[in-house]
């Protein structure tokens, strides 16, 4: 992975760590579990709070995503929290504070949502300080345990450790919305505060549980860059920074994770809408069509943390590759969608969806994988503020992303006044820019192995 993002030298060091043993499989394994709970936590503030108010309390559906957008936009905190946690040395005590913070804004935003059934200003505004504190909680926790996997992982194991926590994250989605939606019923105010709280109590015990003692008893990599910083003052934060923004490879990563993750997250609102307005879907139809994806995302995953374990630092193509099938192949899997709106009921929907998380699954492993790889790429700078810039970008995107393909869609319907037609035009656009982001990807490995 160093020899195709970071051009840093990082490729020899590879090459004499591949044998290394860093964090073996249990510990991996127990950070994915930390995933699972932010996971958790983040499915019930962004969906279900999400559902409650528009359904249950028939607020305006901008209320709910405004709030989502929000806690995005706090998330460019990422860098102040990683670099935090590289300047403390230690990663435990920044990924409990942030779950902490993360599970005190989620149980403030559901009472938030309650209250607004009466007082809908004064709920409001606390429901913004509810996401503020989880959109930081998010950052602080998920940022430092990124950094961790990546200053703790030998380079062989980094694409299936990826594949291992993230699948363990929508895992703990699936199984957390199962639950609480199971004991939502019937839904009262008390029951919602109630199966919130019994939420975020199990995720912050998983998380406590998964990270006793972990980083104590985590030998260090044979090769470990990190040793020399341990010898050097650490840089301020606007230096981090600076050294960050001044390295050539590491913003053209930035502008590669910011292009690719706004194509990916583009059709996270639309894709609902588009089965119902052009195929006639019912919503139950409509939510086993978004199951399916979630199915192709899981495989795609599997595949590719497989694939790029068996690669890994054997080859200049071992992740690269990786991130360019995933990014062509979600091109060419919207090419497809932007085909069934034209085509109507006669396409193959749910294959087509299918193929289009599978290469997202694809994509999104290769390129965390990479993160992690060109995390551990500055001269001083430490994996936690860098994994923060990288992390901020995603945010900016995700956010962004979801209320361009949203409002796209509306405006277009408008312009065009056809359902077909519009979403035709925002899936070509998305495939555009999945294409644009495998040439961005491709451009990096090649100046930085020049």
């Amino acid at each position: 992975m160093a020899e195709t993002l970071d051009g840093r030298g990082l490729a020899q060091e590879s090459q004499t760590a591949i044998s290394a043993t860093g964090m073996g499989w249990p510990g991996i394994v127990r950070l994915g579990f930390v995933q699972a709970a932010i996971g958790a936590i983040v499915m019930l503030t962004t969906s279900l709070l999400n559902r409650v108010m528009v359904v249950e309390y028939t607020l305006v559906a901008g209320i709910p995503a405004g709030l989502v957008a929000w806690h995005y936009a706090v998330q460019l905190t990422r860098p102040f929290w990683g670099h935090g946690s590289d300047k403390g040395r230690e990663r435990t005590p920044w990924i409990l504070g942030g779950m902490a913070l993360l599970g005190m804004g989620a149980l403030i935003a559901v009472n938030a949502t309650i209250v607004m059934a009466d007082m809908r200003v004064a709920g409001g505004l606390v429901a913004v300080l509810g996401f503020t504190m989880i959109g930081a909680g998010v950052g602080a926790a998920g940022t430092s345990m990124l950094a961790f996997l990546a200053s703790s992982v030998a380079p062989e194991r980094r694409a299936a450790a990826a594949a291992t926590t993230w699948i363990m994250m929508v895992a703990g989605i699936v199984i957390s919305a199962g639950i609480a939606g199971a004991m939502l019923e019937p839904f009262t105010p008390q029951r919602l505060a109630v199966v919130s709280s019994g939420v975020v109590l199990t995720a912050l015990v998983v998380t406590f549980v998964a990270l006793f003692k972990l980083e104590a008893n985590t030998a260090p990599l044979p090769v470990d860059r990190r040793k020399n910083l341990r010898d050097l003052p650490t840089p301020s934060f606007a230096d981090a920074l600076r050294e960050i923004l001044h390295e050539g490879a590491a913003r053209r990563f930035t502008l590669f994770i910011f292009v690719s993750m706004l194509a990916y997250s583009m059709q996270d609102l639309i894709l609902e809408p588009f089965a119902g307005l052009v195929f006639g879907m019912t919503p139950g139809q409509s939510t086993q069509l978004a199951g399916i994806q979630h199915g192709g995302v899981l495989v795609g995953m599997i595949l590719a943390g497989v694939g790029g374990s068996a690669f890994a630092g054997r080859k200049l193509t071992d992740l690269r590759l990786w991130i360019v099938v995933g990014c062509i192949g979600s091109g060419m899997a919207l090419a497809g969608l932007a085909m069934a709106a034209s085509n109507g009921l006669g396409w193959p929907l749910e294959a087509n969806v299918f193929v289009l998380g599978f290469f997202n699954g694809v994509f999104a492993v290769s390129a965390i994988g990479a993160m992690m790889g060109l995390a551990g790429a500055g001269e001083r700078t430490g994996e936690g503020v860098r994994m923060g810039v990288w992390g901020a970008a995603q945010a900016i995107a995700f956010g962004l992303g979801g209320l361009l393909g949203a409002i796209g869609v509306d405006l277009a319907r408008r312009a065009q006044e056809q359902d077909a037609g519009a979403f035709q035009l925002i899936f070509a656009i998305e495939a555009v820019l999945f294409v644009v982001a495998a040439g961005l990807a491709i451009h990096a490995a090649a100046k930085n192995k020049g």
